[in-house]
Order: structure tokens, then sequence, then C-alpha cells
């Protein structure tokens, strides 16, 4: 996930950011800038994401021996027809390329429940970000990191990527082989700002509460309202912003 370079007379280790294709039965569908590792979960969430694939958790998936293994084929069948045009996606923008916003908004259910749940300590989820796994940010600092817990903090799982964006997708990739999917019962959290795709990519995972060290965006917090999410801002020091459906907050 690193590799090493000479400035300044000594020398440093970065992260690795490398293309990788998305195939699905052989049709090249999508392309993003990524760090390397855990690359067929990455191409299970983005798919998923975009609301392209069901959550079948044996859907075959595998990297190919092409280009340094920076191909990875995914099997379908596609929830209903293949865009028209290839997605081209970078570590930072989940919508570059796409067209208008409408585009990117993918159904998802609702997540409200009547009370709302689960219901966590607000000093619980402001000291997510903390129990973050983190190695290849602490030997680069370089990645985001998403990661997945329970109601009562427990991590599940964390991936690392240069894009937070692929961060998100790798840990829902990772729940869907799991079958885990919907994330009902769970709380997502990022290391960075949330953003309308966080969101999105989020709320089609069914998961009720998504927790970031960052503040959101405008769209986030619509989409999150309109969702039913709680979504918390500025997790750290003990401390959070809570923006929307904040009964699952408690304290």
């Amino acid at each position: 996930m690193f590799t090493r370079v000479t400035h300044d007379g000594v020398e440093d280790v970065i992260a690795i950011e490398e293309p990788l294709e998305i195939r699905v039965d052989g049709t090249p569908l999508a392309v993003t800038m990524r760090t390397p590792g855990h690359d067929e979960e990455l191409a299970l969430g983005f798919l998923h994401g975009e609301g392209l694939i069901d959550r079948d958790p044996a859907r075959a998936v595998g990297l190919t021996d092409d280009l340094a293994a920076n191909i990875v084929e995914v099997a379908g069948p596609l929830r209903g027809p293949a865009p028209t045009r290839r997605f081209y996606t970078t570590s930072s923008c989940g919508v570059c390329g796409r067209g208008a916003l409408a585009e990117v908004a993918v159904h998802s259910e609702r997540l409200v429940t009547d009370p709302p749940a689960p219901v966590i300590a607000r000093t619980l989820a402001a000291a997510l970000p903390a129990r973050l796994e983190q190695p290849a940010f602490t030997r680069t600092g370089g990645t985001h990191a998403t990661g997945l817990f329970t109601a009562a903090g427990e991590l599940l799982v964390s991936r690392e990527d240069v894009g937070r964006h692929n961060a998100m997708d790798k840990v829902i990739g990772h729940a869907l082989r799991a079958g885990m999917l919907p994330l009902a019962g769970t709380v997502l959290c990022v290391s960075g700002r949330l953003s309308f795709e966080l969101v999105q990519k989020a709320a089609v995972a069914g998961c009720p509460i998504l927790v970031g060290v960052g503040g959101p965006s405008s769209l986030a917090v619509a989409l999150a309202e309109d969702r039913g999410m709680t979504l918390c801002g500025f997790a750290r020091d003990g401390r959070l912003n809570v923006y929307t459906w904040p009964a699952r907050i408690k304290g």
C-alpha cells in the first residue's frame, strides 16, 4: 500500500495510487484511481453503491492477470441495462464524469424506524474515529479510512485508501461478500469530510448512522435527512455535531 521516495536527502514513505478498471461480464464499466489492496471489495462496493448489482454474496469476482492485476472482473447480471458510457472516478471525487445530479441519486429504502434504531451514546459516537485502524495513514499520512462498527462500538472491519470513496466501497464490498447487507444496527465512520456520495453509499447499504471527522456538505445533510439517516460530523475530542435524525444519539 506504500512505496518509498527520496526528498531533501531523506527517504520517505508515500501511499500508492494506481488505476483499477472494473469489468462486468467482460465489459469495461468503470476506472478508479485507488490504493491497491482489497480490489474485489472495492469493485463490489462501487457497483452496489451505484445500484448496478444486488446483494448476492456469492457473486464471482476476481483480479485478472492483465496490466499488473489492475483489472477486476465481476460476474453479472446487472440490475437493469448497462450504462451507455463508462464511469471515470478519481480517488477524491465519486461523481467526476457524471452528468446531472439526478443521475447520482440511487434508490434506497428509507432508514427510519419507530423509534429510530440503533441508539448510541454521544460519547461513543465521538470516540469512533479514534478506534479506526489506520496503519497506512500512520506511515504515509496520505490515506483515508472507513470503519464499520457495531452499536456497542466494536470495530468489525476497517479499510484505507487514497480515496475516501474507495475506502467506503471496500468496507461495503466486504460486507456484501460476508452477507451482512443491509447494515441495519451498525455505524459507519469515515476519517474525513462527509460528502453526498458517502451518504449515498451508506444509505444504499442500509446503514442508519454515519459519523465523520470532518463536516458535511449541504447535499449530504439533505440526503441524510431524506433517507432517515443520522449524520454526525466533527467527531473529535469527545464531541460531535448531529445534523439529522438526532433520536439515535443519546446524551
